[in-house]
């Protein structure tokens, strides 16, 4: 294992066409392959990476560039993908970069260094699409989910919670502060439990109803019924 460079991390089939598929990797990469051009897929039809800022250029870089998860849209034409900090839509037509990037949970950011030395920082969140493929929705810490809407260009962060898993309880938007005085509604960043976290997410392809995993419990919800 120690003379790996780098490891596949997740894969998944194109829900129309049988015969492509895609994986991704530990150095953020994403490779799409043809089964009609050879069984034996060393060789892929299409690469998609986004290059690297040399500005931004850490140790940390990546470990958190590895994809932990990559979903193909339902209608096939987008792929999803998540790594430690952001969650990428791709157009299958445009490997040189991301058509739309999100940042999960940025105010992390200043804390690799913790997320690091208590190994966190290799946690592998995944992400999912509504029926629609016009939300998605991942994981973050402190039982906090992540919803992103894609032609609003709003987001919303809940949490999963006992107190909140009661019958027609209604999730208020929760917010994290960076530094300074925090408001009532607001958690600081130092507050952040981080042994609570949302790994596990799922999107009934038809209703708005969701399933998320907080370590031992398992949370749904539905949309607001009148």
């Amino acid at each position: 294992m120690e003379e790996l460079t780098e490891v596949i991390t997740a894969a998944e089939f194109h829900p129309h066409q049988c015969n492509t598929f895609v994986y991704s990797s530990s150095k953020g990469s994403i490779r799409l392959c043809d089964m009609r051009a050879s069984a034996l897929c060393d060789n892929h039809s299409k690469f998609f990476e986004e290059p690297e800022d040399p500005s931004n250029r850490s140790f940390f870089s990546e470990i958190i560039s590895s994809i932990s998860d990559v979903k193909f849209s339902h209608s096939g034409r987008y792929l999803m993908t998540r790594d430690y900090l952001t969650v990428k839509v791709w157009d299958l037509n445009m490997e040189s970069k991301p058509l739309e990037t999100y940042q999960v949970h940025d105010y992390l950011r200043s804390k690799l260094c913790s997320l690091y030395e208590n190994d966190c920082i290799f946690d592998k969140f995944e992400c999912v699409w509504n029926g629609s493929d016009s939300v998605i929705m991942t994981g973050s810490y402190n039982n906090f989910f992540r919803m992103f809407d894609r032609n609003t260009k709003r987001d919303v962060t809940l949490e999963a919670s006992r107190e909140n898993s009661k019958p027609r309880a209604i999730l208020k938007p929760r917010k994290v502060c960076v530094g300074g005085k925090c408001r009532k509604d607001e958690i600081s960043v130092d507050s952040l439990d981080f042994s609570k976290k949302i790994l596990h997410t799922a999107w009934h392809p038809y209703e708005n109803i969701i399933a998320v995993a907080a370590t031992n419990n398992l949370y749904i919800f539905q949309d607001k019924v009148n």
